[in-house]
């Protein structure tokens, strides 16, 4: 059959580095028939396009959907989804399966598709990477989004780094979310316990999954910040039984500029750090309880060692 090519998206995201255009080309292969001689994407009807197996999104909030849904009704969906042929007339989703489901959720019968050539390599690779360009990832998502790159596509991080724009150090720590008990790693899908949390129940790690959990089911009891979970923690790791109560909150006087930088290191470096500034000058402290947390300092700092 007769094809022509459609551009797709020539404005990417600069931090995609070699992105998705690398994996297939700037190009898709539509049939004459789909473009119609217009350049319009191709109507599929939903009933024929199946969801993607290598969907590493495990959850999607349904009031968004909703709410999307609401958009599709009132204008239609703006931007096609991407699908590859799997025979029989019918179609599997690569990209787009938000518009697809609140699509079904509109009542509406069909929607816009592109259409690529891709094997299935392909096909988990471009899903991977547009996943981890949203933003509405929970961290378990996107650690096991990291996980893939590692076990499928036998990826360094450093080559992780370069295929998403991400900053190696931020997945390593990532990755390293799953080295926490299921239970905990289901506080994190829930928002009930923030990466920082985590963070700073990883520093049990060497006490064993029961330490972690017993930390991380008290934190999320007591409904601690990421500063008090650190007290508890440090309380256990000097061979105390961490808070007995919700301490009182306190805040120290900081400009706002320090405090960001502060939060920003530490969620960076997942470790203990507290800078004491007075008036432009002073210190930054980073607290480290093992070599492993040690040597992350030394790595972030980026120097051979």
């Amino acid at each position: 059959m007769e094809t022509v090519n459609i551009h797709t998206e020539t404005k990417k995201r600069a931090a995609l580095g070699k992105g998705i255009d690398s994996l297939l080309g700037a190009r898709v292969q539509v049939s004459a028939a789909a473009a119609e001689g217009t350049g319009r994407p191709l109507e599929v009807e939903l009933d024929r396009i199946e969801p993607n197996p290598h969907q590493t999104r495990t959850s999607f909030n349904e009031a968004a959907l909703t709410d999307l849904a609401n958009s599709i009704k009132a204008k239609g969906v703006v931007q096609p989804v991407t699908v590859r042929e799997i025979g029989g007339g019918r179609y599997q989703l690569i990209m787009g399966e938000r518009r697809w489901r609140a699509s079904k959720i509109a009542g509406q019968a069909t929607i816009p598709v592109l259409v690529r050539q891709a094997n299935d390599e392909q096909v988990m690779e471009m899903t991977i990477v547009e996943n981890l360009q949203r933003e509405d990832l929970n961290p378990m998502e996107e650690a096991r989004a990291f996980e893939q790159f590692g076990t499928v596509f036998k990826m360094t991080q450093e080559q992780m780094a370069v295929r998403t724009g991400k900053d190696r150090t931020g997945i390593a720590n990532s990755l390293r979310l799953l080295k926490l008990p299921l239970a905990i790693q289901a506080f994190l899908e829930t928002g009930k316990l923030t990466v920082g949390h985590a963070k700073m129940v990883l520093r049990l790690e060497k006490d064993g999954s029961d330490a972690m959990v017993n930390a991380a089911l008290k934190i999320v009891a007591m409904e601690l910040t990421v500063r008090q979970a650190e007290g508890f923690v440090d309380d256990v790791l000097a061979g105390g039984k961490g808070l007995k109560e919700k301490p009182a909150a306190k805040e120290r006087v900081m400009d706002p500029n320090v405090r960001a930088a502060e939060q920003k290191l530490r969620e960076k470096l997942g470790l203990r750090v507290q800078i004491d500034d007075k008036g432009g000058k002073g210190r930054v402290v980073i607290g480290y309880s093992g070599v492993e947390e040690f040597d992350r300092i030394l790595e972030a700092l980026g120097g051979e060692w």
